[in-house]
């Protein structure tokens, strides 16, 4: 499918709000790909703590991984994660992040935003650091999204409302019917 056709929607939010169940509901919903987020499975091989150099890599990575999935996707595409979590996370960690991420983040165009609310418990993990930032890092994302100009909604519930509230978000904002996606070539 050519880029310049197809629907790319970024699953952003902080940490343990689930962005990689939302992706991959909704990606199956829509009989489409999602792009899993490269850093779970890139930190899980390290046996140090991770530098800036890992996270720039982990950027590449994910960038990779995003162009790979939006060539076999179906009309729309959803990406858990993207450069603007690099952007905060690199921010958060180390004081900056280098210029060719917010470039990239510039001019990487997505059609809509989906910020993961803070409503679902805190699911501890070996990988997760900050489970009492939430609300601060739910906070820099929304400033972020309104800095970018971005197309967003905030997304509530647990389990399928979650999911279910996505695609009515979608089906909205976006002023299409997802479900015939699938059906037009």
């Amino acid at each position: 499918m050519e880029d310049s056709k197809l629907i790319k929607i970024a699953i952003v939010g902080p940490e343990s709000t689930g962005k990689s169940v939302l992706a991959q509901a909704l990606a199956s919903h829509f009989q489409t790909e999602w792009v899993p987020e490269v850093a779970r499975k890139f930190l899980e091989k390290l046996d140090r703590n991770y530098t800036s150099t890992d996270v720039e890599e982990i950027a590449r990575l994910q960038l990779e991984m995003e162009d790979g999935k939006a060539q076999s996707a179906t009309g729309i595409l959803f990406c858990d994660t993207t450069l603007l979590v690099i952007k905060i996370w690199m921010e958060n960690a180390f004081g900056k992040c280098p210029d060719w991420i917010l470039n990239s983040i510039k001019s990487r165009e997505y059609d809509f935003y989906l910020l993961t609310d803070i409503d679902l418990e805190w699911a501890p993990d070996p990988l997760r650091e900050h489970p009492d930032k939430r609300e601060f890092f739910k906070a820099w994302y929304e400033r972020e999204l309104l800095e970018m100009n971005a197309k967003w909604a905030l997304v509530t519930g647990d389990g399928k409302a979650r999911t279910t509230n996505a695609i009515s978000i979608l089906e909205k904002r976006l002023q299409i019917n997802l479900h015939t996606i699938s059906e037009n070539p």
